[in-house]
């Protein structure tokens, strides 16, 4: 399994971190970047890796649609 994946990931969660602590232009950047370098992160993982990620979804996400609603 290629593990070059984590290249992207890293590049993404460094331009998050220099998003969230910048206001200036630059932070917008860092934000654009680190969409693009996750997205690229997540299309370039071992498909192992997907499948976890979308079944974390799947589980996750009638969990947190259920308390929206009873918030409300």
């Amino acid at each position: 399994m290629l593990l070059l994946f984590f290249l992207p990931l890293f590049t993404a969660l460094v331009s998050g971190y220099i998003y969230k602590q910048t206001t200036d232009e630059i932070g917008q950047l860092a934000g654009v970047v680190a969409g693009l370098s996750l997205i690229i992160s997540l299309i370039s993982a071992p498909w192992e890796i997907q499948l976890l990620l979308l079944l974390a979804v799947l589980f996750v996400t009638p969990k947190l649609l259920w308390e929206n609603n009873h918030k409300y």
